[in-house]
């Protein structure tokens, strides 16, 4: 008869699976439900040691008297299986990882949970380990085990951690954990520190190689060009047939079209594992392992090292806001409110449907903070843009009152997030010194580019949201009302220096029925594109980095869907094409004129020249370098041409060098050729002044010849 011990083991309700099995003494104890017989046998010799005795249907019992190193040899009934046995391993994981566990000060966690191939004893295998701090039991099932949770019952340790070595598995297993909660059986959860993941509408995690990190990039400099290609990778270009490409197809084809673009950096829309399509990446499940959609970890690291030799950063949205209720991800992992908050006025999103991680916690802390670093050692990607920090910030976001939790001290400001945030940006910055942290927060939160020691968040860069919305509002009105809404592209350089800012136009701004960028614009269709391209040139010309979403490069005429391809069929078009030339010699223009980009976080860099001419709906304005060099930079926002437009300049000879309205663009041909003397004549308080051709809806740049 079986003891109460021996019976729970059996049924797979016993959470001290090494107090039974393996070996004890002269006894070695294995569980094996479905097998046939057991032999032990010599690790080293071969010889055998004992037939096991079956004293129950699942456990068997072998006699090991020298307790020499062994091997179990079992038979499924016409299969026969050699491995070591997983009980006769010792404790993993150190006192010094459970100490930083327990801490929250771990950052290596891919290095230490999840699923690892490595020799133990020189013996191959996986050693899986996994945060789990309220389980009666966890156990490691795949394909190996035929998903039978008896099989392999893990080992708890110290700070709630379960691991278990199981040998010979290695590279490309299936797995999952079986989790016993303190009320009942959960449903099978993936690694959430998985490094690959199963293609959805698979949820199992997949043990993932091992491979040495590529060299750390030469992260550019906060004053050097910064050009930024936003993408959808599974929707810029697909297949004839509609699949989209992998990452070593993408790199063929998007690389050479960035460089070729003159742009610094892509940034990707979340690559990180996500159930749903739909969500385009901002619901992610898996905070280590990218979409397998487009291929292994292998591909993507492949396709990073692919962009840095070409010269192009890459920088990733990362998403540490909340995530999404998948039975099998982080919602009640163990059986409680592990990840996430218990209370829904906390720990619910009602914009999204998903739930809001738990800050307080050190260990979730730990999770993301361990995530942001291993994109950045791992893939060696340039930087992180973070996603909805606004969200993060207020506890009564999108909230009505009486429907969220104040702080400590009474007052909507999320003090866990803050700490988190400037934890994670001061980490960043010791580990990985010049990576970008880039922080999507629309509201007006002092400090966010602010360094931490100073009470600020820490982060390298802030999306502008206010001069993007202002900026948008005024370019869809009607040149003939335009003159009532001037303040509308002034009003970003009363604060364009409080941070360091990049001017967005973002996937966010082409969907929902926001229209197209191109279909934002008035007018009739010359008017829509000169519009277009003068509002690039704007853009491209005030302080600030830049962002431009795939697509609005040529023009496309309607909303993203991330079903389809981008239309590029529109570049058999002149007036596309003109867009998307106007994009590259933009480019061009900033990387050669270091006045356009060297102090665009600094309020000396620029001045203004003409900015109340809302009559005329003419902006004028200055942009300086640190060598002295300067450029004038002139916006005609109506469609009307305005000649001999004098413009107050510094003394000197001045060459245009941009123009929206070449023919080469799709303009009308209207500017000022050759070389242009700035008269003595004094104006808006400049010493001398330049009588110019203003072409319609067109933005000229100048240079000192």
């Amino acid at each position: 008869m079986l003891d109460d011990a021996l019976i729970a083991l059996e049924q797979g309700r016993h959470g001290d699976p090494f107090s039974l099995l393996g070996p004890h003494g002269d006894i070695v104890r294995v569980l094996l439900p479905g097998a046939q017989a057991v032999t032990l046998k010599g690790r080293t010799s071969g010889n055998v040691i004992d037939h096991a005795r079956k004293i129950s249907d699942a456990l068997f019992e072998a006699t090991n008297k020298n307790q020499e190193p062994y091997v179990l040899q079992i038979d499924w009934g016409g299969a026969i299986q050699e491995t070591e046995d997983p009980y006769s391993f010792g404790l993993l994981l150190s006192d010094f990882d459970l100490y930083l566990l327990a801490e929250g000060k771990h950052h290596n966690l891919a290095d230490c949970l999840g699923a690892l191939p490595m020799r133990v004893e020189d013996v191959p295998g996986v050693r899986f380990a996994v945060w789990a701090p309220n389980a009666q039991r966890v156990s490691v099932v795949g394909n190996f085990n035929s998903w039978d949770g008896r099989r392999h019952p893990m080992r708890r340790r110290n700070s709630g951690i379960w691991e278990l070595f199981i040998p010979r598995l290695g590279p490309g297993e299936y797995y999952k954990y079986e989790i016993i909660g303190p009320h009942g059986l959960l449903p099978l959860k993936a690694d959430p520190i998985a490094r690959q993941a199963e293609l959805p509408p698979g949820t199992a995690s997949i043990v993932a190689p091992v491979w040495t990190p590529p060299p750390r990039p030469s992260y550019a400099p906060l004053n050097a060009p910064l050009m930024i290609y936003e993408v959808h990778a599974t929707s810029w270009m697909k297949h004839h047939d509609g699949r989209s490409y992998d990452w070593d197809e993408l790199a063929e084809r998007l690389i050479p079209y960035v460089v070729d673009l003159g742009y610094s950096h892509i940034e990707l829309l979340p690559v990180m594992a996500h159930p749903f399509g739909g969500s385009w990446g901002y619901q992610p499940l898996s905070q280590f392992a990218p979409m397998p959609e487009m291929g292994s970890p292998e591909r993507f690291a492949r396709f990073v090292e692919a962009c840095h030799q070409a010269g192009i950063g890459v920088i990733l949205d990362w998403v540490p806001a909340h995530f999404p209720s998948d039975a099998h991800g982080l919602a009640l992992f163990d059986g409680t409110h592990l990840y996430e908050h218990q209370d829904p006025r906390e720990g619910f999103h009602r914009d999204w449907n998903t739930l809001i991680y738990n800050l307080g916690r050190l260990e979730v802390r730990e999770f993301l903070i361990a995530s942001a670093l291993y994109w950045l050692r791992q893939y060696g990607v340039d930087g992180l843009r973070v996603d909805a920090v606004a969200s993060m910030l207020y506890r009564d976001y999108s909230r009505q009152p009486g429907e969220w939790v104040p702080n400590i001290y009474g007052g909507r400001e999320n003090l866990e997030a803050v700490q988190f945030l400037q934890e994670l940006s001061q980490i960043v910055q010791e580990s990985c010194p010049g990576a970008f942290l880039i922080a999507e927060e629309s509201t007006a939160w002092p400090g966010v580019t602010a360094p931490p020691q100073g009470n600020g968040l820490g982060f390298t860069h802030k999306w502008n949201m206010g001069w993007m919305h202002d900026t948008l509002s005024y370019m869809q009105e009607n040149p003939v009302y335009r003159s009532y809404h001037h303040n509308l592209m002034t009003f970003g350089l009363v604060y364009a220096f409080s941070e360091k800012f990049i001017l967005p136009i973002s996937h966010d701004e082409v969907v929902h029925g926001k229209r197209s960028l191109l279909g934002r614009m008035p007018g009739d269709d010359w008017q829509r594109f000169a519009n277009l391209r003068a509002y690039l040139a704007f853009m491209w010309a005030h302080p600030g980095k830049k962002l431009l979403f795939m697509g609005c490069e040529f023009g496309q005429p309607t909303e993203w869907n991330h079903e389809s391809e981008l239309p590029w069929w529109l570049l058999q078009y002149d007036h596309h094409r003109g867009v998307q030339s106007l994009v590259r010699e933009l480019n061009q223009a900033v990387r050669n004129t270091p006045a356009l980009y060297e102090r665009d976080f600094d309020s000396a860099g620029f001045s203004w020249v003409v900015g109340d001419d809302y009559q005329q709906s003419v902006f004028a304005f200055l942009r300086y370098g640190n060598d002295g060099t300067t450029v004038l930079v002139i916006c005609n926002f109506t469609p009307v041409p305005r000649h001999e437009y004098r413009v107050g300049a510094p003394a000197g000879q001045w060459r245009e060098f941009l123009n929206t309205d070449i023919q080469g663009f799709g303009g009308s041909g209207v500017g000022n050729g050759g070389t242009l003397t700035a008269e003595p004549i004094p104006a808006h308080g400049q010493p001398a002044s330049l009588n110019l051709t203003l072409p319609p809806l067109g933005v000229i740049y100048l240079r000192m010849a």
